[in-house]
């Protein structure tokens, strides 16, 4: 019998943090340790919320040897909690983006490479079955080269469930910073090219009394096979959606387009004692596969399908991102990369 790998969460800090927990908890071959979390209150409701036990800080985590944690802390304290787990030789799926800044995400790339220990960032989309067929169809060429990508990853204010993506300190931005680095990994894995320039326009038109960060942005890339596209990261969804948002792509290219909606599996369910109407996704679930993908990487001691290089890149697009809004014109991606090797 295969012997069942220990996994600890790292902070309750982020929406997610349910998802995985009630994930891990459904797997045999899964111990879920527990979580630490440094805010003991919401450490402790959250434990109970899901019948584990509390472990109080992440040192405390680390001291029963996990093989792998998760971590979902705020995200300027992914550095500080990828860097402890790595010293303490242990493996990482950490949510995205991988950091707040260039300068902390190529430090956590480069802690768990000193330390041998496996890092993967959190996109569950590489995952999604309706994604790899359009992977597959982008390899064989059945459009020909592509030249142009006009995406949407669109969501409801997660303000309204965890305050604190709205703290610029914290998130390290608001839609920009929240949306763009999903979309931003699925072109790169498409087109096998990397960004060489970004251009941002951004408003707070949208949500204006509940936040101060960006609430509506569209981020335009170009990548170095010469494929451009436009990324709309909004915050544009309203509270009664039936769903977050979504993700889609229309991808044209010499000789043809894909259009493509990973979450188009549902079901629209109308409850006479709710207004409006739900909808009840019914396909593959991509966060489900993206935790296998990492517990097999650690099992097998091979490297995650998606890295800490490919967080880190996403998080070069982000800050150039920010810096094409601070001055009104495109940003090379080189241009916000530290020195230091790749």
């Amino acid at each position: 019998m295969t012997a069942r790998l220990s996994i600890g969460l790292v902070s309750a800090a982020h929406v997610h943090a349910d998802t995985y927990a009630d994930i891990l908890q459904s797997m045999p071959d899964v111990e879920l340790l527990g979580l630490a979390d440094p805010d003991a209150r919401r450490g402790r409701d959250f434990a109970a919320l899901h019948s584990i036990p509390f472990l109080g800080d992440v040192p405390a985590l680390l001291a029963l040897h996990p093989d792998a944690v998760i971590v979902t802390s705020e995200n300027v304290y992914h550095r500080r909690d990828v860097e402890a787990a790595a010293a303490a030789g242990v493996h990482v799926l950490c949510e995205k983006p991988l950091a707040t800044t260039v300068q902390d995400a190529r430090a956590i790339v480069e802690s768990c490479a000193r330390a041998g220990v496996r890092l993967m960032t959190a996109f569950p989309m590489r995952f999604s079955p309706t994604m790899a067929r359009v992977a597959a169809a982008v390899a064989a060429n059945d459009i020909g080269r592509v030249r142009a990508v006009s995406a949407v990853n669109q969501g409801q204010i997660p303000t309204r469930h965890r305050a604190w993506f709205g703290d610029r300190q914290l998130a390290g931005g608001g839609a920009v910073a929240d949306h763009t680095v999903h979309v931003l990994d699925l072109l790169r894995w498409l087109l096998c090219a990397e960004p060489t320039e970004v251009w941002a326009t951004a408003n707070h038109i949208l949500h204006a009394d509940r936040t101060e960060v960006e609430t509506g942005a569209v981020v335009a890339v170009t990548f170095d096979d010469g494929t451009i596209a436009t990324i709309d990261c909004s915050w544009s969804r309203p509270d009664n959606y039936p769903t977050w948002g979504g993700l889609s792509m229309e991808i044209v290219g010499e000789c043809g387009v894909l259009d493509v909606d990973a979450f188009r599996q549902r079901f629209v369910v109308f409850d006479a004692r709710e207004p409006g109407a739900s909808w009840t996704y019914w396909g593959s679930d991509a966060d489900r596969a993206m935790i296998r993908a990492f517990l097999d990487a650690v099992r097998d001691g091979a490297e995650p399908p998606v890295t800490g290089l490919d967080g880190l890149r996403a998080v070069e697009v982000v800050q150039a991102a920010y810096r094409s809004l601070e001055l009104g014109e495109p940003v090379r991606v080189s241009a916000v990369m530290p020195p230091g090797p790749a």
